[in-house]
This record gives C-alpha cells, sequence and structure tokens, in this order.
C-alpha cells in the first residue's frame, strides 16, 4: 500500500510509551478510514458480522484484534454516516431517530444537533481499518484513547505542552467515538475530548468512568514526548 504520512514513528514502541506513561489497561487504537480499496494493507482480515463502530475499536483495544469493516459490516447508521461509509438516514436527517429515544424535547432541537454533527463525506470511505496501535501496518489517521479522566488530565497537559493554550472540544453527548473522536479530529487536525455516548457505553464497554479522546495521527511523535516529561514532571500527581 502507498503510505500517506510522512512523520512516521515505530508504533509499537509508541503504544509502549504511552501505556507504561499513562498506565493504560487497554491498546491505543489506530484508525484509518479508507478512500480506496489501496487503503488496505494485503492480507488484513476482513471483518465477518455486523458491528457498531464503536465496537469495534473495542475489538482492536481490550482483544488485540487488526480487521477492516466495509459498509456492510457497520451496524450502526449514525456512526457509518459520520465515518463517511453512507448517507445519512431519513429519520436522523428530520430529528425523528434521537427524539423517539427520549434525546431532546423536539424534533427541531434533535435536528440542530445532527446538522452540526462532524461527518466526512457520505461514500468517501470504502472500509475503515482497526488496530492496537502496537499491531498497526497501515497509516492510520486518528489514534483514539478511551481511559479514565485522570489519564484524560495527562493527555489535555500533553496537547498543551509545546504550544501552550486552552482545550477546546466539540461533542454533543452522542455519536462520541465515530463523530467526535474520529471524524471530528479527522477533518478538524485537532485534538478532541469527549464524555462518551449511551451507545458506545451500552455496547463497546466504555465504562462509568471513562471517557474517549482522538487526536491526529501526525501528532503522535509530539504526544509520546510530550505524555512521558508530563507524566513525570515534579508537580504531576502519581
Amino acid at each position: 500500500m502507498d503510505e500517506t504520512i510522512t512523520k512516521r514513528m515505530d508504533y509499537k514502541d509508541a503504544s509502549d510509551a504511552l501505556k507504561k506513561a499513562l498506565g493504560l489497561n487497554y491498546s491505543p487504537v489506530a484508525i484509518r478510514m479508507a478512500t480506496g480499496r489501496e487503503d488496505i494493507p494485503e492480507g488484513m482480515e476482513h471483518l465477518e458480522g455486523t458491528f457498531r463502530h464503536c465496537r469495534m475499536v473495542d475489538m482492536a483495544r481490550r482483544e488485540g484484534k487488526v480487521f477492516y469493516a466495509t459498509v456492510e459490516n457497520h451496524e450502526c447508521m449514525g456512526g457509518s454516516w459520520a465515518l463517511g461509509l453512507r448517507p445519512l438516514t431519513e429519520t436522523l436527517k428530520n430529528g425523528h431517530f434521537y427524539f423517539k429515544l427520549g434525546k431532546f424535547e423536539s424534533t427541531a432541537a434533535c435536528k440542530r444537533t445532527i446538522d452540526r454533527i462532524p461527518h466526512v463525506e457520505s461514500g468517501a470511505t470504502v472500509a475503515t481499518l482497526y488496530a492496537p496501535l502496537e499491531k498497526t501496518h497501515f497509516s492510520p489517521q486518528v489514534i483514539l484513547i478511551i481511559a479514565q479522566a485522570r489519564v484524560m488530565l495527562k493527555l489535555a497537559q500533553a496537547t498543551l505542552f509545546s504550544l501552550g493554550g486552552r482545550i477546546t472540544s466539540e461533542f454533543s453527548g452522542i455519536q462520541s467515538v465515530c463523530a467526535d473522536a474520529c471524524a471530528q479530529t479527522y477533518l478538524s487536525g485537532r485534538a478532541n475530548y469527549s464524555l462518551g455516548c449511551d451507545g458506545s457505553r451500552k455496547f463497546s464497554g466504555i465504562e462509568d468512568g471513562e471517557m474517549v479522546m482522538g487526536f491526529p495521527a501526525e501528532m503522535l511523535p509530539a504526544i509520546v514526548e510530550a505524555v512521558q516529561i508530563v507524566t513525570a514532571a515534579p508537580g504531576s500527581k502519581k
């Protein structure tokens, strides 16, 4: 396959460093929204069955699986839309889907939210690729970490380590792993932090005390370096 990122590092070393410095129980996950078959490494397993994107992330995170999924493997319509695999369904577009789930006062409130959810252009993605970071053998676009709030604190400090400033995150309590952590991060080129959502917590094992964070793969070398510094700093809570 063609390489699509110039600044690379050893993904196993990066994963080991992040796990050690942050005390992660599970692996960071590398994700790619492939725009063509050439983006899928030869011999990579094609997932069997239908699952939600957040569950696929969990398979890589907890079970160490490496695979790719095409549109027919994606069970969640909202998630596959956010990732660019299929068009937005009419019930999502008009606000009825989440309104019927009791998430909003009105279909109008739901539509206002859906209209602002970050999403990759429909049809631009032919497959989504997943791997625990240490097993990654494709060029990822997003690195996703699910962990406790304490870990997110250190990731936030690492995000600001070089240039400082403030953390600005976007989320709406729905479509957390797909839209917030993946699509938003991919489209904006910035790290994004999210609280998780009912669907991802129900179907992918995100625990009550955990949050979700995604950052562009281009940031990986800087994040790895900064995480090791901020976690070892004299003012850091051990």
